[in-house]
């Protein structure tokens, strides 16, 4: 019998990376996707950057079964797989028994096999099979070909983290840093353009550490360069970088490669130099200022987004008040932000500086809400501005779509359209998460108006 499968994922752009490539492996191996409510194999992709991810973990594992039940269905294999299967390991099937297989994020390429033998053992009820190995062998090497077709891709580069911020799990759950190859690279990116994909954001922990392990002397600048001429490529993005990673290649590449998006999410996480050392992050606000400077003298109407973490162990309010400060130099797009929440083994949850939950649910508040400012401000500098956008859905209103602009802004406009059209719009209204276009010509490609 066929046995069907569905993947709740969460967490960052990786996440949805791998969990495609985790479906193309299983669809490969003979399994079929299906809606969780009918699959008979449940997988959760997991993320263990967020305080309780694994408290989380287990409610959903607990919501699955009982809807199963509820619905007089069998109880439905459950894999975790991710980061939080990397941290906890086994302890995940002692505290949540209905978990039948636990495979972290370097060994879900292995997720077929283990299903099958699964399925051999009659392992419900039995020790969960659990597979959280870091081996040397590349998992893309066993992965099989892309399939999946959208007109914007994710394509991961490199995995890992060296940089160990005191804050940070990365280091323990992704592994140490490692590049893929970019012949590796450049053939799956050929045939994501080859099915259809416009658009293509390269990924990584530190995706700009890159560098090609079999060929040194080609770094980042040249990876970009290399992947926007490929046939098909019309639209070209990357994400996350870190300040201490960046080149001079990969500032230039923002002035002379058309296909790059003017778009650079570049984490600060902090404003005051005192937490920036406390974390471990290797740069001070005046290197990171230099950063934004350098980006924006090579293209002026980029799009500049950050993380940023408040309430990190003994941030003072002129520590805070800093932070906002920088929020406000800069005028970021966008940007994510979170209260600090200690992770098991990092040093960061070790000091005895911890700021209280209530001062920092107060200073996120206010974060956010500079943020939002700044969000809005930029939008409302691009209107009048005509440029491109990529249609990627319908919106919720009869003929309306959402498309994205080259500053990765939503974009709501009406028209007649197929999701993966270029679409020439005028910006004809702004709000601190959207805008809206006004349709001037359905195009192929054209290159976006100056700033």
């Amino acid at each position: 019998m066929t046995r069907t499968f569905a993947i709740k994922s969460y967490g960052c752009q990786m996440n949805v990376y791998d969990a495609e490539r985790m479906a193309e492996s299983l669809v490969a191996d003979g399994f079929v996707e299906a809606e969780e409510g009918a699959a008979d194999i449940v997988v959760f992709n997991t993320c263990h950057i967020r305080e309780k991810a694994a408290d989380k973990l287990y409610s959903e594992v607990g919501r699955t079964v009982s809807k199963a039940g509820d619905a007089g269905r069998a109880k439905p294999v459950i894999a975790v797989v991710g980061c939080v299967a990397q941290a906890e390991g086994a302890e995940i099937a002692v505290r949540a028994r209905a978990v039948n297989l636990v495979v972290g994020p370097q060994a879900y390429h292995r997720l077929p096999a283990m299903l099958r033998d699964q399925e051999k053992s009659g392992a419900a009820g039995r020790n969960a099979l659990v597979d959280i190995d870091m081996p040397k062998a590349s998992k893309f090497d066993a992965l099989p070909a892309r399939t999946r077709r959208a007109p914007s891709a994710f394509l991961t580069i490199q995995e890992g983290c060296d940089k160990f911020c005191s804050f940070c799990v990365v280091p323990y759950t992704r592994g140490a840093e490692t590049d893929r190859p970019m012949a590796a690279i450049l053939a799956e990116a050929a045939t994501l353009a080859q099915g259809g994909a416009r658009e293509i954001t390269l990924l990584g922990q530190n995706v700009n550490a890159w560098a090609d392990p079999v060929h040194k002397t080609q770094d980042f600048g040249v990876l970009l360069a290399s992947v926007a001429a490929l046939p098909g490529v019309e639209r070209l993005r990357y994400m996350t970088s870190h300040p201490r990673d960046v080149t001079q290649a990969m500032v230039r590449a923002h002035a002379e490669i058309p296909e790059l998006m003017p778009y650079l999410h570049l984490p600060v996480q902090a404003g005051a130099d005192r937490t920036l050392a406390a974390m471990n992050r290797r740069h001070d606000v005046a290197f990171y200022m230099g950063l934004i400077q350098r980006f924006r003298d090579a293209r002026p109407d980029l799009a500049i987004t950050s993380d940023f973490i408040v309430g990190f162990p003994g941030e003072t309010e002129a520590d805070f008040q800093a932070t906002i400060d920088i929020v406000e130099t800069v005028g970021y797009a966008q940007a994510f932000s979170f209260k600090y929440s200690p992770r098991l083994g990092t040093p960061a949850a070790e000091r005895a500086d911890q700021v209280d939950e209530a001062v920092k649910s107060a200073r996120l508040h206010r974060l956010q809400a500079a943020i939002s400012a700044q969000a809005l401000a930029f939008n409302r500098r691009t209107l009048g501005l005509e440029c491109d956008i990529l249609i990627e859905r319908r919106g919720r209103k009869a003929g309306q779509w959402i498309g994205k602009s080259p500053w990765l802004q939503s974009v709501v406009v009406n028209g007649d359209f197929a999701i993966g059209d270029l679409a020439r719009v005028e910006m004809v209204a702004a709000w601190p998460n959207s805008m809206e276009g006004r349709l001037m010509m359905a195009v192929e490609h054209e290159a976006v108006s100056a700033w």
